[in-house]
């Protein structure tokens, strides 16, 4: 038989081990979860993503020190994104950025309850990713890359007043780039201009599809189009070549050939997002939180492009522009 003495030792023991346990299920790690998922990779998505991450830091949230980020890129297919936004909202992270407006859909779709801020989505409204901006009035809130079209033609046409035949490529199943070239087709009588759409439905058509419109195109207008960001230095090449003035929506079309661009700083873009994720992360609901486009748009001008085309820069233009080179063969 076993002594009273050994029985109490291991009794003893037991309760230890049950203390030792409680206090190890008790203690709680407060690492915040944060889930991202990025479209595609190109320039602008990149330096979005990047500005998120740095605007978390100033607002006190570092990964791996009080957070923990975990980066996911879905190349632009939607399948994938839908996947992705299904493994996040399964693992509940604390909340998701999602990079452009497939992947917010797709993690809308996928949860009504984590918090989910979006950046580089033109129209958050008609995208379904809210009711309004004011307030979202779901799990959302975000920054949107939605740019003034009006301004840009005008700037455009007084850098090239006698362009007249403006093409503008998009990808046909992007709700936003579809948003934006309704808007650049009832802009563009007022600037004297004729609007041919050259549709795409995926990367692999661009060469095709510009290259046989570009005989009938004397400017091209680059929306903010994830597929057409993607291919830049493939649609400024081609323009190039064939001596055709291109206006992007944002400045990463310039550096690859694009004369001109009145647009979106993604970087800044996504550190608005990112003070809005700390927001979230402080206690706040996204829907009490505004969703925002910027301010000030910047003027970015390359200039081998404009000696080439014989474009005079106007004072005014000239001295408001950052000014870039390259994309010249």
């Amino acid at each position: 038989m076993v002594g009273k003495k050994k029985i109490a030792k291991i009794l003893c023991g037991i309760l230890a081990v049950s203390v030792l346990t409680g206090c190890g299920t008790q203690k709680k790690d407060n690492t915040k979860k944060i889930g991202v998922i990025q479209f595609i990779q190109h320039g602008a998505l990149d330096e979005a993503n990047r500005g998120f991450v740095d605007g978390l830091k100033e607002k006190g949230y570092e990964d791996g020190k009080n957070i923990e980020i975990e980066q996911q890129n879905s190349q632009g297919k939607i399948d994938v994104a839908q996947q992705l936004a299904g493994q996040f909202a399964n693992s509940k992270k604390d909340l998701v950025f999602a990079i452009a407006t497939p992947t917010a859909q797709a993690v809308l779709n996928a949860t009504k309850d984590i918090p989910i801020v979006f950046t580089a989505v033109t129209d958050p409204v008609d995208a379904g990713l809210a009711k309004e901006w004011k307030s979202s009035g779901y799990n959302t809130t975000g920054t949107s890359d939605k740019v003034d079209i009006d301004e840009q033609l005008k700037l455009f046409k007084e850098l090239v007043p006698k362009a007249k035949n403006m093409g503008v490529i998009y990808t046909t199943s992007e709700i936003n780039s579809v948003n934006q070239v309704k808007e650049l087709k009832e802009l563009a009588p007022k600037y004297d201009l004729n609007i041919k759409e050259i549709g795409i439905s995926n990367i692999n058509e661009i060469n095709q599809n510009l290259s046989n419109a570009a005989g009938t195109i004397d400017s091209l207008y680059a929306p903010t189009d994830n597929n057409v960001a993607a291919s830049y230095p493939l649609v400024g090449d081609i323009c190039v070549k064939n001596n055709i003035a291109v206006i992007g929506a944002e400045p990463a079309i310039v550096e690859h050939g694009g004369l001109v661009s009145k647009g979106i700083d993604y970087y800044e873009l996504g550190k608005m997002a990112g003070y809005k994720a700390a927001e979230i992360l402080d206690g706040k609901n996204p829907k009490d939180i505004e969703i925002e486009t910027m301010k000030e748009l910047a003027i970015t001008i390359n200039t081998d492009v404009a000696k080439k085309l014989n474009v005079t820069i106007p004072d005014s233009i000239d001295k408001a522009a950052k000014k870039v080179t390259g994309g010249v063969n």
